[in-house]
């Protein structure tokens, strides 16, 4: 669990875990990142009330190198991604463990379940999981169980993250397509489920999440140009539309008024989509919907278009490929013996 300013969902997220229907053996690997609120107070205190639960220092803050530390520091043969404000259901492990059994997939995950605490938030999550909103993704919307090219956070087999190198630390975003590309692209298996299902908290305002939905687009670019053929039209969706709002908004400023079409049919078009999305919300909420929309869909655009190639660049500079005989290795790419048990027991 990589952590950083998360004292509002912290506890409740933990306790999640600890109170799941699972039978085998189960610890909790916290990284810590430098948080500026009571987050580090309140993992101590887990840390003093259970012994299943265990902190790791995360000095850099970032995403990627706290799950590695995660990982690095636990000891099952089953991996599973879990976020300071994600709440798992109760089955959720029992679940995971059996799908990569019958499955034999690499990892496995679900339904990203937004889930709002008041007006906004309620807005944020029906649009984060209505179509209009993210598109197809079956881990937003639901969907048949089956291979995936990603999953929302996952439940790994260890042996297969070792055999990876684990996540790219470069990657600050995008780091969970990113492995799984990888993975895809040694033949493994990712293997969406519907029975499994995370209840997810949406940023608080829109500020937070324009910038959660920027730094979505400026490393999905990120993973464009490092993995060639990694983009298809739903990625893209965004920055046309950016695009098409701000030509036809120049073309209506300066040339015909006929130009404002094209913005006036994108707010047209997502008031639209945001009244099935709202169905059971309040009034307030559902004003909401469309300023959620148009937030996501322009600051995911605007990240895309101006994500520098520099990045792209470093992040190939600094590239270590996976270990390709399949021994196992830790993700911080040293010997490890503990990741061959193919027979998840413990997590």
């Amino acid at each position: 669990m990589p952590v950083l300013n998360e004292e509002r969902h912290l506890r409740t997220s933990v306790r999640h875990i600890l109170e799941q229907e699972y039978d085998g053996e189960l610890e909790v690997v916290i990284a810590l990142g430098p948080s500026e609120d009571r987050t580090d107070e309140i993992a101590a205190e887990l840390v003093r009330e259970d012994p299943r639960v265990h902190t790791v220092p995360n000095p850099t803050g970032r995403t990627p190198a706290a799950l590695n530390a995660a990982i690095k520091a636990s000891r099952h043969p089953v991996v599973v991604r879990v976020d300071g404000h994600g709440m798992l259901s109760p089955d959720y492990i029992a679940t995971a463990v059996r799908l990569l059994d019958e499955t034999g997939a690499a990892n496995v995950g679900g339904i990203m379940h937004a889930e709002g605490e008041n007006d906004w938030e309620h807005a944020v999550a029906a649009a984060m999981t209505a179509k209009i909103g993210v598109g197809n993704a079956a881990f937003h919307t639901g969907g048949e169980a089956g291979p995936a090219e990603t999953v929302y956070l996952g439940v790994f087999r260890r042996e297969v993250l070792e055999q990876q190198g684990g996540y790219n630390e470069e990657f600050i975003r995008a780091q969970d397509w990113e492995l799984n590309f990888r993975i895809r692209e040694a033949g493994g298996l990712i293997w969406f489920s519907p029975e499994l299902r995370v209840s997810y908290r949406p940023r608080p305002n829109v500020r937070a999440l324009a910038k959660q939905y920027k730094n979505y687009g400026r490393w999905r670019h990120v993973v464009a140009r490092y993995h060639a053929g990694s983009i298809n039209l739903r990625y893209l969706a965004p920055p046309m539309a950016l695009c098409a709002i701000a030509a036809g908004a120049v073309v209506g400023a300066a040339v015909t008024p006929w130009g404002f079409a094209v913005p006036a049919g994108y707010l047209a078009a997502i008031t639209a989509g945001s009244l099935p999305a709202g169905k059971g919300l309040t009034a307030g909420a559902r004003v909401r919907i469309p300023v959620a929309l148009a937030t996501m869909h322009m600051s995911w655009g605007w990240g895309f278009l101006t994500s520098p190639r520099k990045l792209a660049r470093h992040v190939r500079a600094s590239r270590r490929d996976p270990n390709p005989s399949g021994s196992p290795t830790s993700p911080s790419g040293t010997s490890s013996p503990s990741g061959s048990n193919s027979s998840p027991s413990g997590v």
